[in-house]
């Protein structure tokens, strides 16, 4: 259904607060400081659509490289669903990148709905809750990632996403009221961590590591910096089962799930060094 008076735009930086706030009226507990980081990401990479001077929904569309970008952010206000507003944003998102393999994290309502426009099943991911608390591990290397030259923790990084995403990481770890810690092994970064602060509790995303004691280690380390009476959320891709043990080890609940879905050939990527995926709405 198309309406004159339905235009869509590429958000500002204010504007992409309106995607946060609606994702935090949806129950997806955004970072508090999360729209400065994904802006980083990629500043055309954000839609709005209007009707007249109302913004009625969003999506973005972060492209991070020529060939690859993410899907998130798909939201209409509830008042105006099911009146195509939302089909014609999804679009200009898709055309944005074109040419794009593209990725999304897809909640269990709209999964059949991306499966039409497409996108296939790769893995399933849970979000585990538990509490803060623990003690900091005293026989690992851990080291604060801003102690480290951006441009080894970045060289880490690179193998699990399928595109160079140095901007927005460089953002991410440097965030106000987050933790960020690296890890070591023989001399050399081993694994990495984010803890940032969200409107309830905190998520710890990513967390990669070269095997599950590593990422063991790194996660008791975050989890300690958090007050026992705080929530602590992990993002687990299921086709990790180090990763799922570790979380049921820790007493964490499963209180929410996303699909990994791309509409082109699934990524290589070492899916068993990823203990905790960096974000549902950029990936």
């Amino acid at each position: 259904m198309k309406n004159k008076n339905y235009s869509i735009k590429t958000a500002t930086r204010k504007e992409v607060d309106i995607a946060i706030s609606w994702a935090a009226a949806e129950g997806w507990n955004p970072g508090i400081y999360d729209a400065d980081c994904y802006y980083t990401a990629d500043p055309q990479g954000f839609l709005v659509g209007y009707l007249g001077e109302e913004p009625i929904a969003t999506i973005s569309a972060v492209k991070y490289s020529d060939t690859f970008g993410f899907l998130g952010f798909y939201i209409v206000k509830p008042e105006y669903r099911g009146h195509g507003y939302g089909l014609q944003i999804w679009n200009a998102g898709l055309q944005y990148l074109q040419g794009c393999n593209v990725g999304l994290d897809g909640v269990v309502a709209q999964q059949d709905s991306y499966k039409k426009s497409g996108f296939r099943l790769a893995f399933r991911n849970r979000r585990y809750e538990g509490v803060g608390g623990g003690d900091f591990p005293t026989n690992a290397e851990i080291v604060k990632l801003s102690s480290l030259p951006v441009e080894t923790i970045t060289a880490y990084d690179r193998p699990f996403f399928p595109a160079d995403r140095s901007h927005f990481i460089k953002a991410w770890i440097e965030q106000p009221e987050c933790t960020a810690l690296g890890i070591r092994d023989g001399g050399k970064l081993a694994g990495y961590g984010v803890l940032r602060k969200c409107r309830s509790g905190y998520k710890i995303g990513p967390l990669f590591a070269d095997d599950p004691e590593l990422a063991e280690s790194l996660f008791q380390a975050l989890r300690s910096t958090v007050q026992p009476s705080e929530s602590v959320y992990l993002d687990v891709p299921e086709v990790n089962p180090a990763a799922v043990d570790l979380a049921k080890r820790y007493n964490m609940n499963v209180v929410f799930e996303t699909a990994r879905m791309y509409k082109g050939p699934e990524p290589d990527m070492p899916v068993n060094r990823i203990f905790g995926i960096t974000s549902f709405e950029v990936g």
